[in-house]
């Protein structure tokens, strides 16, 4: 049960026992809810038998407080077992898709846009989150609890006790056969957000060059548009939603009458005592009224089918795993045989052969789109190859555990990530137990201490999201910083001096040689005066390896290399 539990509603093991403790005290609660029922039928009879007397008296209040003292207590025992509960898995929830999110392979992210995974981490979530405080422990206890009840009263007689109960398993099958429609009106709707979601967020990030451009409004009228149809899908699932638990809802009403007839005609009949009639009406009045409840919770949990859904689509998918300890000796990279395909199935590398040695630069370069970034993202294993393989120092990497493997790494990006932190936090990113004496060294050798000192903290200076308060060679600084900071036996560049001005380039440049000393470089380069040093060149196009040997060697008998210089060469001499 409770493996069935956490597959059906994306919960963990502890919060599937959760839920299961949630259902029961939902349940005694709505039986303990019945106690005043019993007692104040008792109470009738004995008035209708002459009255109570003293001693009767004591027994009704003192079973009146018993009563209200259970009820409290169950109450307590409910509100902790639904709703704390509930609050305490929706973070292990959220805490266990990120997990996942993080051991996933790359591949997996370029079928999914930000706002879709940030939908199914905080949107869907929390729809989970109030289904499980709010739907699923009072339905199962509503369901337990009736039947139970409904038990009783066949003690009691048959013909009334029917009279009561028919109209439940008509109301429900109405609602569970909606199940179909209300998914569909629910997949609607949450596409519907994540579109606008991921409408609103391109808008922000791209609000400077819509201005630009002047397309601001043409933009903002799409974005309305968005806006009025997650609306009307709104509209459509709750209009939906509402058709069948009101139409389930109106069925329950039958119920009372039916007593009321079934009961009077066997009442004139003198087959049962007015008690028992007035017993039944009371039952039923108070029967169908959590079940109205009940009906709507079906509903809510019948809609949560998308979320989960969306949310176990996550946590299904494969993990990079692998060992915890590497075994390399040396830090050689060697790509053996490669092919890989992104989701589409389209090859992006063909048979790849090649070997970046220690203590030697190794340099990607290749028209655009012949896979220099891809080899560069599968020797660190942001994705798994689909064919032959990479080893470095001997050590097969798709054997090894992401974060393990990435130890040996440091990584400069042409595309530099910051975090709405401090140049200091920033840079110990790259050795995150690194004292302030280490950062400030690191920035130093990477160059930052020249704008660092020019803002109002120096390195304890805030940089904005994504570090929008520096220019694009500060930025870029900062990230090479890093990489001096861990300072790991393999260095993977990515145009790491694309952003920065002549000055600032050949300083880097100069602190990447120290940098560099005795490990294994694997640089992508566009710029042929940036690989001229190079020790040995790989030159990709169309996913193979067309070209491979010193820049010299190359120069006198390759064609590739040998016109890329020369376009290159032609570009410098453009001016305006």
């Amino acid at each position: 049960m409770i493996q069935t539990l956490q597959r059906r509603f994306a919960l963990s093991r502890q919060g599937a026992i959760d839920l299961i403790k949630g259902c029961i005290a939902c349940i005694l609660q709505d039986i303990s809810f019945m106690l005043p029922v019993g007692l104040l039928y008792q109470f009738v009879i004995d008035m209708m038998n002459g009255g109570i007397n003293g001693n009767r008296v004591m027994f009704y209040a003192v079973s009146a407080l018993i009563f209200l003292f259970l009820i409290f207590i169950v109450t307590w025992f409910q509100y902790n077992a639904t709703y704390l509960a509930t609050y305490v898995e929706s973070g292990v929830r959220r805490i266990s898709l990120a997990e996942q999110l993080r051991k996933i392979p790359l591949s997996f992210f370029g079928k999914k846009d930000l706002a879709d995974l940030t939908n199914a981490i905080m949107g869907d979530c929390a729809t989970l989150e109030q289904a499980f405080s709010h739907y699923v422990p009072a339905l199962a206890g509503s369901l337990i609890s009736t039947t139970l009840i409904a038990i009783c009263l066949f003690t009691y007689d048959w013909r009334m006790a029917l009279a009561a109960v028919w109209v439940l398993p008509i109301a429900f099958a109405i609602t569970f056969f909606s199940a179909r429609i209300q998914g569909y009106f629910n997949r609607k709707s949450v596409a519907a957000n994540v579109a606008l979601e991921s409408g609103v967020q391109e808008c922000i990030e791209c609000l400077q060059d819509l201005k630009a451009n002047n397309a601001e409004a043409d933009y903002l009228n799409g974005l309305d548009k968005k806006i009025d149809y997650v609306e009307k899908r709104h509209i459509i699932t709750e209009l939906g939603t509402a058709l069948f638990v009101v139409s389930s809802t109106l069925i329950l009403k039958f119920g009372i009458a039916t007593v009321a007839l079934v009961g009077s005609a066997l009442l004139i009949q003198g087959e049962i005592e007015i008690p028992l009639f007035f017993m039944f009406l009371l039952v039923a009045s108070r029967l169908y009224s959590p079940l109205e409840g009940a009906l709507q919770n079906l509903a809510a949990v019948i809609s949560t089918k998308t979320n989960i859904d969306r949310m176990n689509e996550i946590l299904d998918q494969p993990i990079q795993t692998g060992s915890d300890r590497t075994t390399n000796k040396g830090y050689d990279i060697v790509f053996d045989h490669v092919g890989f395909a992104y989701n589409t199935g389209e090859s992006v590398l063909k048979d790849v052969s090649f070997t970046a040695k220690q203590g030697e630069v190794t340099a990607l370069v290749g028209p655009s789109g012949g896979g220099k970034t891809t080899v560069s993202r599968l020797a660190a294993r942001f994705w798994d190859v689909n064919k032959g393989k990479i080893t470095v120092g001997g050590m097969d990497i798709s054997k090894i555990e992401p974060e393990t493997l990435l130890s040996l790494y440091s990584i400069v990006f042409q595309d530099v990530t910051l975090f709405n932190n401090t140049i200091m936090e920033n840079i110990r990113i790259g050795k995150k137990d690194a004292t302030d004496e280490e950062v400030i060294t690191a920035a130093r050798l990477a160059n930052c201490e020249e704008f660092a000192a020019k803002l109002p903290d120096g390195y304890n200076s805030m940089i904005g999201e994504n570090g929008c308060e520096l220019s694009g060679g500060e930025r870029q600084r900062i990230s090479i910083a890093r990489a001096f900071l861990k300072n790991s036996p393999i260095i993977l560049l990515d145009e790491a001096t694309a952003s920065l001005d002549v000055e600032n380039e050949t300083l880097i440049q100069s602190a990447l040689s120290r940098l560099i000393k005795d490990k294994t470089v694997l640089v992508i380069a566009h710029r042929m005066r940036t690989v001229s040093g190079a020790d040995q060149v790989v030159v990709l196009s169309e996913g193979t390896v067309a070209e491979q040997g010193t820049p010299k060697e190359l120069m006198n008998s390759g064609k590739i290399y040998p016109h890329m210089v020369k376009l290159q060469m032609i570009s410098h001499e453009w001016g305006i």
